[in-house]
């Protein structure tokens, strides 16, 4: 069955592995500076059950030539009404780093306006939403986002070191910071499906206390796991990621 997309709202989402019986989706968002193809292994490495939508945020790759994005709660919007003709069966959402404060910001839109309680939301190498920090790297020149991007080891060194490629994707880099780094949470009332939060106990951008307080944003059930590693410690931990998530799926789901 194909989902019924308008041309506009299939620029936003990828599946490189379509699976249209598939019982759930998993909605994947990427971090800052971060694209859709992100997330292919993950993709690649859900079973037969589960349909996974990639997001491709505007201004890079195949998107690099659309006016970006440098606000999370009108990304939030964007991406919000593009998930919606997938909504035919059940999503979760698994958002890391900028992401995990994006899939958080959809889930309530989801939630307020069309009902939908989300399967489940995990959240990644990201502070609880009402935790906030003072951070500016969006405000730095291009060396220091160069420098940054190199510290949290996110970003292929190659890509780093090719000068051309940089002036190609730091615009998108600079924008999803700024989004990240100006985004403010607003009370309201707490979500009412299952959170997991994800963390590395060596991060920089989050400490193991600050995403333990995702338990603070629902109602519903809430775990925590701390991995070895620093703020890409998924990349380290990909299979037993994998299989976490693949065993939050597999709790019965909400239509």
């Amino acid at each position: 069955m194909n989902s019924p997309l308008t041309e506009a709202d299939g620029l936003w989402i990828r599946r490189f592995h379509p699976r249209p019986d598939a019982r759930v989706r998993l909605v994947c968002l990427p971090h800052a500076g971060g694209s859709a193809s992100f997330y292919f292994p993950v993709s690649r490495s859900m079973p037969e059950d589960v349909d996974v939508l990639c997001v491709q945020y505007p201004g890079r790759q195949d998107r690099r030539g659309e006016p970006l994005v440098d606000s999370l709660p009108a990304l939030a919007d964007k991406v919000h009404q593009a998930l919606l003709p997938w909504a035919d069966r059940p999503l979760a959402l698994f958002g890391h780093s900028m992401g995990a404060s994006l899939a958080y910001e959809v889930a309530r839109r989801l939630e307020r306006d069309q009902e939908i309680v989300p399967a489940a939301l995990i959240a990644s190498g990201r502070r609880a939403p009402s935790r906030h920090r003072v951070e500016t790297v969006h405000l730095r020149d291009d060396d220091g986002l160069v420098a940054e991007m190199r510290a949290l080891s996110g970003t292929n060194p190659q890509l780093l070191g090719d000068e051309e490629i940089l002036r190609m994707i730091l615009p998108a880099v600079r924008a999803d910071y700024r989004a990240a780094e100006t985004y403010t949470w607003e009370p309201g009332p707490p979500l009412r499906c299952p959170v997991t939060c994800l963390v590395g106990d060596d991060d920089p951008k989050v400490t193991v206390a600050e995403a333990a307080a995702w338990s603070e944003h629902t109602e519903g059930p809430f775990a925590l796991k701390v991995f070895p590693g620093g703020h890409f410690f998924l990349a380290e931990h990909q299979p037993e990621i994998i299989r976490l998530i693949t065993a939050r799926l597999e709790a019965p789901v909400r239509p």
